[in-house]
């Protein structure tokens, strides 16, 4: 019989967390479905007192939700399946949904603290489904219509390998840019399983399909300030033993980068996803590379099943 599961609501438009589950591989389907309820509610949920799990833990449990990616794109000199987000070599403190820059969007990442600073180094999250829906009617009229550039060499490259040594910094750009991606998406997406709509946007965006630089920049702004408004979001401070999950097709996040010199390090896993659809029912196009080595386009309505891209 499974433990008793309570899932304790922490922010009105986002945020959860899930209390009286110890994460393993071997979890029964009830308890996987409660937590994915969860997830897709919530849009991000939190595990607190998860010590017992190390690497191997973490992907076992990974597995359980779904289908690992490899670590990452482009970044491949630091692990296979688990991507370190380590202070030592970069610092996301950009708004982004992560990996954008492809066509396949990861469904969720499952993130681990590893080495804590004594202060600062929490995460935020922004809710995209409840800044669509608070767009007032001719706002959504156009993003429904708009369609965005994202790629891999952006100003995201260099903001997120800030305030670390030049050596570790350059390093890190070199090989985030080593393989150039460009995709364009609708920047309104229709969720796979809930059917929400969400807005699709973050510092992966190059620009608007058919906008210029400039007025691609002052529409951002306009669009990204409705989905950081701190209503929309909710903030974690870590603690050794937590585990967060995030819904990537309904979220943006940022990493608070305010611990100074200290190190921190977090364990990320992502979990292999579908190509998104715009209202229209029209898929993600893709530019220029071919991001198959990084994941199976993988059908949400089965998760046992991946379709070949």
């Amino acid at each position: 019989m499974s433990a008793q599961i309570d899932v304790v609501k922490i922010g009105g438009n986002i945020g959860a967390r899930v209390d009286g589950v110890t994460l393993s591989g071997d979890l029964d389907s009830a308890t996987l479905a409660t937590i994915n309820n969860a997830l897709l509610a919530h849009k991000v949920i939190f595990f607190r007192g998860q010590d017992h799990l190390d690497d191997d833990g973490q992907l076992a449990f990974a597995r359980s939700l779904g289908i690992p990616t490899i670590a990452h794109p482009t970044v491949t000199s630091r692990g296979d399946t688990i991507l370190p987000i380590d202070s030592d070599y970069g610092r996301a403190n950009s708004w982004h949904t992560d990996v954008t820059f492809v066509d396949r969007i990861p469904k969720a990442s499952i993130l681990r603290a590893v080495t804590l600073p004594t202060y600062g180094g929490s995460t935020t999250w922004a809710n995209t489904v409840a800044a669509y829906e608070n767009l007032p009617t001719s706002l959504k009229a156009l993003t429904e219509n708009l369609w965005a550039v994202h790629t891999n060499v952006t100003d995201y490259a260099g903001t997120a390998a800030e305030l670390v040594n030049a050596k570790n910094a350059d390093a890190y750009r070199a090989e985030f840019q080593s393989s150039y991606y460009e995709t364009e998406h609708p920047v309104v997406r229709v969720h796979p399983e809930t059917g929400e709509r969400a807005l699709l946007l973050g510092n992966f965006v190059k620009r608007f399909v058919e906008l210029g630089s400039v007025e691609s920049a002052e529409l951002f702004n306009v669009l990204q300030a409705r989905i950081i408004k701190l209503e929309n979001t909710v903030r974690w401070n870590w603690e050794s033993g937590d585990l967060a999950i995030w819904d990537n097709r309904a979220t943006q996040h940022y990493a608070v980068a305010d611990y100074d010199d200290q190190y921190r390090r977090l364990n990320r896993i992502t979990l292999a996803g579908d190509v998104p659809v715009g209202v229209d029912g029209e898929p993600s196009r893709v530019v220029t590379g071919d991001a198959s080595h990084f994941s199976d386009i993988v059908d949400p309505r089965a998760s046992d099943r991946a379709v070949a891209a």
